[in-house]
């Protein structure tokens, strides 16, 4: 399996990660896998998706447009 090394971690980050590991009752290890997880899973819905890219921590509102209500289709046979 493969391994990975982050080097240069600043005090505040380390201490952070130490708090959010202890916090959840695992390894600052695990818990590095389980936020890197995270951060690179697909979103389970194409909503997720566009949320994250165009929703309001970015600056984006998406207004929808008014709809007019319409008479139902009638089918004959």
């Amino acid at each position: 399996m493969p391994s990975l090394s982050v080097r240069r971690l600043d005090n505040e980050t380390y201490e952070r990660l130490r708090r959010r590991a202890e916090n959840q009752g695992v390894s600052m290890e695990e818990e590095a896998r389980r936020i890197l997880k995270r951060a690179v899973a697909a979103p389970e819905r194409i909503s997720d998706l566009a949320r994250e890219l165009f929703g309001p921590a970015h600056g984006v509102t998406l207004e929808l447009p008014p709809r007019d209500p319409h008479e139902p289709i009638h089918f004959e046979p």
